[in-house]
Order: C-alpha cells, then sequence, then structure tokens
C-alpha cells in the first residue's frame, strides 16, 4: 500500500511539473527610451562600464532640485513575482555634500506615478566611516504617504539597512514580493538584506519603473521579471 502511494505521489509530481513551469513566466525586458515613459526625467540610451545601460538626467532647470525621477516601463503590470536587474549610482560633480547617491526600482506603480512601492540604494553610505551612516545604505519607501524620513522618524531602523556598495560601481539588485511582503537582495547574497511585511499599499499591482533622484548620475541594465 505504501508503495503504490508513494508512486502514485511521483507520478503526480511529473504529471503537474510541466503545468508549474508554464505558470513561471521569466522576461528579459528591453530597457530603451521607447519603452520607457519619462516621469519628471530625461532618458538616455549609453554604453556605461561595459554594459548597454539606461540613464537618467534631471530636466533641465531642476538639477539641484530634490525630486525624484521615475522611467515607467510601457505596459508593464506587476503583482507578485521577482524583479532583477543592475544599478550603479552616485552622486553628481555638482551635487549637494549631503546627497548620497540614490538610486533603485519603484515597483506596483500606480497612475502616472502618484502611488508606488520602492526600494532604493545609497551607495555613498556603504562604505562611510561613520556605522550610522552604514546603516542607512538600503532604504524602502512608499509614496506619496511614506517617505523616508517620516519612516525614519516613526519606525527607526525598520525600513533601512546595510549592504555593501560603491558609488559608480554596478550593483545588482533583487526584489522578491509576494502579497504585503517584499525582500531585497543585494549582489546575489542568498539571504536579503531588507525585510518589508507590511507594503504600504498592501496587496495592489502596478506597473515596473526605473527610480532615482535629481542628485544622482544613475544608470540601469539587465531588468529581468519572473
Amino acid at each position: 500500500m505504501l508503495r503504490s502511494t508513494t508512486v502514485n505521489l511521483c507520478l503526480l509530481a511529473v504529471f503537474l511539473m510541466p503545468s508549474l513551469a508554464q505558470n513561471t513566466k521569466v522576461q528579459k525586458l528591453s530597457l530603451t527610451p521607447a519603452s520607457l515613459e519619462a516621469i519628471n526625467t530625461r532618458v538616455e540610451p549609453v554604453n556605461y562600464r561595459g554594459k548597454k545601460a539606461i540613464r537618467l538626467l534631471p530636466l533641465a532647470g531642476k538639477e539641484q532640485s530634490d525630486e525624484a525621477m521615475l522611467a515607467v516601463l510601457t505596459g508593464s503590470n506587476f503583482t507578485d513575482g521577482s524583479i532583477e536587474l543592475e544599478v550603479s549610482g552616485a552622486p553628481r560633480a555638482d551635487a549637494k555634500p549631503n546627497m548620497r547617491g540614490f538610486i533603485g526600482l519603484a515597483f506596483r506603480v500606480q497612475g502616472p506615478g502618484e502611488k508606488f512601492e520602492c526600494f532604493y540604494l545609497r551607495p555613498s553610505n556603504g562604505r562611510a566611516n561613520d556605522q550610522l551612516m552604514r546603516n542607512h545604505s538600503l532604504q524602502y519607501l512608499s509614496a506619496p504617504d511614506y517617505g523616508w524620513q517620516r519612516l525614519r522618524n516613526e519606525t527607526p531602523g525598520v525600513y533601512e539597512s546595510y549592504a555593501d556598495l560603491i558609488p559608480g560601481e554596478w550593483t545588482k539588485m533583487k526584489i522578491v514580493v509576494s502579497g504585503a511582503t517584499a525582500q531585497l537582495y543585494v549582489n546575489g547574497a542568498p539571504q536579503p538584506a531588507l525585510v518589508v511585511n507590511d507594503l504600504k499599499l498592501g496587496n495592489s499591482s502596478g506597473a515596473i519603473a526605473l527610480w532615482s533622484h535629481t542628485s544622482t548620475d544613475g544608470y540601469f541594465a539587465n531588468l529581468t521579471v519572473k
């Protein structure tokens, strides 16, 4: 009886495997100016440190402003799964001294960039001599209501973490999302560097977008969605 049950379970697993594989879609998405809707930014195709990439630049006259820049992937719709990409960020040469280079990825973007969840990096903090600054290397925010300042004031240390980052070098990001939970993995590490168990927009869906700050020289490459 036991042998018969084991055989039946094995046959069931073999039968289900193709179905499960079909439900997992891996898409390497093209990053070009034509595939991106620019919001408060200019999109430029470049070759940077050996990779074909997209560069986000501030609009004319906004180089010294304190604003986010978004490039929304046209036609994208993401609920649960994983997103991987490579980013490189550093403060621009004309940036104010307190700028750290802010670069990352927004997901579940709703409307014209009005609401979204976001993980981003502060590369200049990764190897700072000040340990508190190191602890602010990675950040979660949720627009429009939960910016980094509010989250830090109300729940210090919960939505920030440390990772070894170097300004201007390529860094791998992997974001895994399930319901109201999201995890950020950095540079292929087997464990997440930052875990958020209460995404502020709840179990929602929306577009995927490149995210950077007007003070940042930011590049993006090799975007894959599963």
